[in-house]
């Protein structure tokens, strides 16, 4: 096993934690991967891997390792696009991260229509409430709505939305519109958890007004809080852009509008240090022009 293939073959074992499963990535079997991972320490004179019957995992030298042939990689890979005229056309395998509803609701649309445009890519998409860290996990590019902190990527800007709390019109002839957040106490609220974990919702320009809310109900799942404020049971806190539709047509509403915190922005993040691959630079192009197009992302 050459080099290059040694190196591939050490991300395909690395990101499957299994010989086995790396190997099949590679179009290799477990025997060679086995081999050209043992070639590959005795050549460093250093453990990539510690290894169980049962699990594979990066020792503190692999890891680090990981990150440095990635880079390498990447840019080998480029390189070819350029000479080869992929650079015009895109190629390859995208690895995208998304939160959940945002890619369910804005990115698949979009990467679809991407990839309708550029047959020769293919894509994973990862839809995760977490912050996934790009470089450790692999991945090309990831939607980050929030503020961004200080950090080694490169972010675009395509939108940004509001933290809102709603209810459907029948809760509120029932039970009443709260004026103040203070008066959430007096109000049933369902809370998803992945969405809202703190109980304490700040509110106001700066985040000035906090209120202890104390939900009735928390669920697991922010589609299933939604379809409880549909039915008229509570209210719930969620972005504005995951009930667009429920606005538009009335299902819901929302409340205390005049006490919103600030709206978060919305970022398209990638590695920043190397030069983006043709892939990743197309569809930033193309997401960030369809994104700022959607009102649902214009707080």
């Amino acid at each position: 096993m050459d080099r290059l293939q040694a190196l591939k073959m050490f991300v395909a074992v690395a990101e499957a934690e299994s010989f086995a499963a790396g190997a099949r990535a590679a179009g290799l079997s477990a025997a060679s991967a086995t081999r050209g991972i043992n070639s590959l320490e005795t050549f460093l004179g250093a453990q990539l891997f510690t290894r169980t019957t049962r699990q594979v995992r990066l020792t503190d030298v692999g890891r680090a390792y990981l990150e440095e042939v990635r880079e390498i990689l990447a840019q080998l890979q480029d390189a070819d696009d350029a000479a080869s005229g992929a650079a015009g056309s895109p190629a390859g395998r995208l690895r995208i991260t998304s939160p959940q509803e945002f890619g369910r609701i804005h990115l698949s649309p979009v990467l679809t229509d991407f990839l309708d445009r550029f047959p020769g890519v293919s894509a994973d998409v990862l839809m995760v409430d977490r912050v996934v860290n790009l470089v450790e996990e692999g991945f090309d590019i990831a939607v980050r709505i929030g503020p961004m902190p200080s950090s080694g990527l490169t972010a675009v800007r395509v939108g940004e939305v509001r933290r809102v709390v709603c209810g459907s019109p029948d809760y509120f002839a029932r039970y009443g519109r709260p004026e103040h957040p203070r008066d959430l106490a007096d109000h049933r609220v369902v809370s998803a958890a992945p969405a809202t974990p703190s109980r304490d919702w700040r509110f106001g320009r700066e985040g000035e007004v906090p209120v202890k809310v104390e939900p009735q109900l928390t669920v697991s799942s922010l589609a299933a809080a939604i379809e409880i404020a549909r039915r008229g049971w509570g209210l719930c806190r969620v972005l504005s852009y995951q009930i667009d539709r429920d606005l538009a047509d009335g299902t819901l509403q929302t409340v205390l509008q005049d006490a919103e915190p600030e709206p978060l922005p919305i970022h398209l993040v990638h590695v920043e240090g190397r030069r983006a691959a043709a892939k990743v630079r197309a569809f930033i192009e193309f997401a960030a022009e369809r994104l700022r197009g959607v009102p649902a992302l214009k707080a």
